[in-house]
C-alpha cells in the first residue's frame, strides 16, 4: 500500500493490494476514519442513502468478523462503518487488521479532515466536548488526534479535506465517488466566484483570473446599479470581441487543467474571477464560466462575493 501523503483539498484515491475472492466480486466494505469534526457521520448518512449497510464507531477487533458476515450475507452487499480515535490505542492494529480484511472482502478506506480553525469553529457550534475529553483545549485535543490518526491516513485510499464543504457539499463528493454504476471521473467540486480587486482577492482561490481588461459597465449610468446578471450587463460585456476570445480561452485552459487536478486527487477547486468592484465584469464572467464547465459534465456553483444583494 503506498504511503504517499495527500495534500489540503486532495481526495486521494490509490490502488489496494491483495486478492479478493471470486465469492467477494460485486460486494464493498468502505470504512470512514477521520479527525473528529470533519463530517465522518454526515459521510456515513450519505452512504446509507446510497443504500450501504451502515455501522457507525464498531470496534476495531470486530471488523474481520464483519467482513466475513458481509462477505457471506444473501441481504447486505455493500456496508460502510465508521472508525476513528474512540478506539484509543487499539488504532495502532488498524494497518495490521485492514489487511486481513481485504483478503476477505473489496475494502476503501476513506479518510476524512479539515483544518484547524474549521475544526474549532465546528465543535463551537455544536457546543458538544472533544472524544479525547475535557481536560484540555480544544485545540491541542486536534494536534494529539491528528498526531494518533497517522498511522491510518497513511494506508488510506481516499482522503477527503472537508475544510471549504457545507454538508450538501460532502453528500454530493460521496454520491459522486461511490453511487453505483457512476465512473467518478469528474469527481470535482467547482466554486467559480466573482469578487472585487478593491476588497481583496479571495483566500481560497485556486486560480485566479483577473477581467479588468474589460470595457467597464460601471461607467455606462443605465448600468451601474445593475449587476453582471442582468440581460443588458450580460449583451453589454459580451459584444466586446475580447471578452469573447478571454471566455473562449479561459474554458479551453480549464477543461485542459480539471482532468489533471482530478488525477492528482482533488476534489474541491476555487476558481476566482475579479474585476475593480465585484459587480459587472467578474458576475458575467463566472455566470458564463460556470455555464461552460457544466456543459462539459463537471460539478460546478457559482458565488458572488461582493455583488450587491
Amino acid at each position: 500500500m503506498a504511503k504517499r501523503r495527500a495534500s489540503k483539498d486532495h481526495a486521494k484515491t490509490k490502488k489496494t493490494k491483495g486478492r479478493v475472492p471470486a465469492s467477494g466480486a460485486g460486494r464493498e466494505l468502505v470504512v470512514l476514519t477521520g479527525m473528529s469534526g470533519s463530517g465522518k457521520l454526515s459521510a456515513l448518512k450519505a452512504f446509507e442513502d446510497l443504500g450501504y449497510y451502515s455501522v457507525d464507531n464498531l470496534p476495531l477487533e470486530l471488523l474481520p468478523r464483519f467482513a466475513d458476515l458481509v462477505q457471506k450475507s444473501a441481504e447486505i452487499t455493500h456496508a460502510a462503518l465508521v472508525i476513528d480515535v474512540r478506539e484509543g490505542s487499539r488504532l495502532d492494529r488498524f494497518p495490521e487488521i485492514l489487511k486481513q480484511v481485504r483478503k476477505v472482502l473489496p475494502t476503501r478506506v476513506v479518510y476524512l479532515e479539515a483544518s484547524e480553525d474549521a475544526i474549532v469553529r465546528r465543535f463551537s457550534e455544536t457546543r458538544r466536548p472533544h472524544p479525547l475529553g475535557r481536560g484540555q483545549t480544544v485545540i491541542s485535543q486536534i494536534r494529539a488526534e491528528r498526531k494518533r490518526l497517522d498511522p491510518v491516513r497513511n494506508v488510506a485510499d481516499i482522503l477527503i479535506d472537508t475544510t471549504k464543504f457545507t454538508v450538501h457539499d460532502l453528500r454530493a463528493h460521496i454520491n459522486a465517488q461511490f453511487e453505483r454504476g457512476g465512473s467518478g471521473e469528474k469527481n470535482l467540486t467547482i466554486s467559480v466566484t466573482s469578487f472585487g480587486f478593491k476588497n481583496g482577492v479571495p483566500t481560497d482561490a485556486d486560480v485566479v483570473f483577473d477581467v479588468r481588461f474589460l470595457p467597464n459597465p460601471h461607467f455606462v449610468p443605465e448600468f451601474r446599479k445593475l449587476t453582471g446578471k442582468h440581460p443588458k450587463v450580460v449583451k453589454y460585456v459580451r459584444q466586446f470581441p475580447q471578452t469573447r476570445e478571454f471566455l473562449d480561452k479561459a474554458a479551453d485552459m480549464l477543461t485542459f487543467l480539471l482532468p489533471h487536478y482530478i488525477k492528482e486527487g482533488k476534489s474541491y477547486l476555487t476558481v476566482a474571477i475579479g474585476c475593480t468592484g465585484g459587480q459587472h465584469r467578474s458576475v458575467m464572467i463566472a455566470e458564463e464560466l460556470k455555464t461552460r464547465l457544466s456543459e462539459a459534465g463537471y460539478r460546478v456553483k457559482a458565488a458572488h462575493r461582493d455583488m450587491p444583494r
